[in-house]
């Protein structure tokens, strides 16, 4: 299927590696330019190198820096000549027990999980709605539908956005302009981080990593992780052109781990 995105700009934040970079590299597959951002310049060059090899007729730009930081942001956005497409995307705070949390603590985790996405999500709306196009998807985490104890940090921050996002998609001056927003929430997906999680668990028990992945992989229904490949093609479906009519909406990929209903 064409998802209808031939020609438009996206930035995607946090897209080197990972989850982020799937996407990217679903949504350059869909012929779209990109913007990539991520802290380390060296891994963000690398994938934009290949993404240009893989993809020449497409415009690939880099800025390297913490998008937290305004003016990582500013050049961020600067860097195309319109935002079609954002997709939100940052590391969670690390796990531990809230009474050890400062509220230093507590902000950082804010900064980065809530109150970015939302500054980059006023910078493009507007002009999207204009336009009459625009897709925002923001990668939060599994956690949101089901806490997790030890990731206080992550389930406050990011559940905070999730209550944002559920407001302001419905507003009638960006759905009824076919600006769409949505998240997109992971569940355990082989990642770099996934691996350092499940390496430090194994040193934690003394048991072989690869035990420790077997067992992991055990407790999803699927009985594997995920791939950043199909995240990132469900992060193209969510910003394709048919996707108009899906806003607001906590799109959960996790391979059936959560044992909800709703």
């Amino acid at each position: 299927m064409d998802l209808g995105l031939k020609g438009r700009w996206a930035l995607v934040c946090a897209s080197s590696k990972g989850l982020g970079r799937g996407c990217a590299e679903a949504l350059a597959a869909e012929g779209v330019n990109l913007v990539l951002n991520a802290r380390g310049a060296e891994a963000l060059e690398a994938t934009a190198a290949a993404l240009r090899q893989a993809h020449p007729g497409l415009e690939v730009r880099c800025v390297a820096g913490d998008i937290s930081q305004p003016a990582v942001q500013a050049a961020a956005l600067a860097a195309a000549p319109q935002i079609d497409i954002l997709v939100n995307n940052a590391g969670g705070p690390p796990p531990g027990d809230f009474r050890d949390w400062e509220r230093e603590h507590w902000l950082a985790a804010l900064e980065a999980n809530m109150l970015t996405p939302i500054a980059l999500i006023k910078a493009v709306v507007d002009g999207m709605a204009a336009r009459g196009f625009g897709r925002v998807v923001n990668i939060t985490s599994g956690a949101v539908k089901a806490p997790i104890d030890v990731l206080g940090l992550s389930n406050g921050a990011r559940s905070g956005l999730t209550g944002f996002v559920a407001g302001l998609a419905r507003q009638p001056r960006l759905a009824g302009a076919n600006v769409t927003i949505n998240n997109l929430l992971p569940g355990a997906f082989d990642t770099e981080r996934l691996g350092k999680t499940m390496a430090a668990s194994a040193e934690r028990s003394g048991q072989a990593l690869e035990q420790v992945r077997q067992q992991r992989a055990q407790g999803i229904p699927a009985r594997r992780f995920g791939t950043a490949a199909e995240f990132g093609a469900v992060c193209a479906m969510l910003c394709s052109a048919q996707a108009g009519y899906l806003t607001g909406q906590n799109i959960l990929l996790d391979g059936g781990a959560y044992p909800g209903t709703f």
